[in-house]
């Protein structure tokens, strides 16, 4: 799981940099299965990736569209329904 808080008016942005840099940056990584990328209030931006083996990190942002670094977490499925 990838988030990051966009500079002030930026969440758009950030989010159009995700889908036309980050995204296909990853797209044909051995191992990714899906991505789903999410808005949220406060100008944040989430990016959830499933992998069958070890995840590719997410490139970095240009530094002007962050608020603030962004922040990396990795979970492991424990159960599906």
């Amino acid at each position: 799981m990838w988030e990051a808080r966009a500079a002030d008016g930026r969440g758009a942005e950030l989010a159009a940099w995700v889908r036309a840099d980050a995204l296909p940056a990853l797209r044909g990584s051995a191992g990714l299965v899906r991505t789903e990328l999410f808005a949220a209030p406060g100008e944040r931006v989430l990016l959830i990736t499933w992998w069958t083996g070890e995840p590719m990190p997410v490139p970095e942002p240009p530094a002007g569209l962050l608020g603030r670094p962004a922040h990396r977490w990795s979970f492991t499925s424990e159960h599906v329904e």
